[in-house]
Parts: C-alpha cells; structure tokens; sequence
C-alpha cells in the first residue's frame, strides 16, 4: 500500500504541474492544480454552484482555502460571486472564464489525449484505474472518519 500511496501522491503533483502549465497556456493568471479544478467545476453543466456543492464535487473540507481560490478567481475576473447570506450564494463563470475554460479544454484535449492516444489500451486501462480510485476514495474517507473516532475517544 506503501508503494500505492506514493504513487498516488506523485500523481496528484504530476497531475498538478500539468494544470498548471496547461492553464498558462491559455490564461496569465498563476494558479494552483486546486484553483483550475475550481474554476472547470463552476463551469460544469453551465449552471451556479455553492460552496458546499464545490467542495462535495472535489471532496474538499477546507472551506476557507476554498473561499480563498474563489476570491481569487473573482479577482481575475473569471467568475462571479452572486446571491448573498448562508446558502444563497453560489459561483458562476464570467464570460472572460467561459473562454479560458475553453481554450484550457481545447489544449488538453490536444496534448492530453493526443498522449494518451500514443499508449495502446490506455483508455481502458485509465477507466479501470479510475473505478479503483472511487473505491480508495471511499475506503479512505471511511477510515478518516474511523481515525477521528478514535482519537476523540
């Protein structure tokens, strides 16, 4: 589990990096692998999102980091803040966001896919990874809980 957990760590830098650099192909804000999520999720589905759904969707609890990214975003003028009180705010691209979140799609479409393109079966390959990592997400989320159990004891 060892080795599994250090890949997974390595990934999620990779992972990072690459969203990093993908996105200042296309933006000249600088932002973390966390912010770009943000931001890709606000757009999903082209519909406003609180706070709460951002954080199930990216299964974060660090609300204030959150808060943070958006102001963030907001600054730069990638999305907008709209509503106001608890629950009655939520998050939507702006129109200056809609096209970054294109253009970042387009170019991970081309260097992304065009990669994996070049490794026979990895498709298949990355759907069985990725029903693999559903099932460490909840098994870890299932002993995160059972850890704080038992510290609080």
């Amino acid at each position: 589990m060892s080795d599994f957990e250090f890949a997974l760590m390595r990934t999620f830098e990779g992972f990072a990096r690459w969203q990093s650099e993908c996105f200042g192909l296309v933006s000249n804000l600088s932002a973390s692998g966390p912010e770009i999520t943000l931001l890709n999720v606000i757009r999903m589905n082209d519909r406003p999102k609180t706070i709460k759904e951002l954080a199930r969707v990216t299964n974060r609890d660090d609300v204030p980091n959150i808060q943070y990214s958006l102001r963030k975003l907001a600054s730069a003028g990638l999305i907008r803040k709209m509503g106001s009180g608890r629950g009655g705010v939520t998050y939507s691209v702006t129109d200056e966001g809609l096209k970054v979140t294109a253009d970042f799609d387009a170019e991970r479409r081309q260097l992304l896919l065009d990669a994996m393109a070049q490794v026979p079966g990895l498709a298949e390959r990355v759907a069985e990874a990725n029903r693999v990592m559903d099932v460490m997400t909840g098994i870890y989320d299932g002993i995160s809980r059972s850890a704080t159990a038992r510290r609080q004891i």
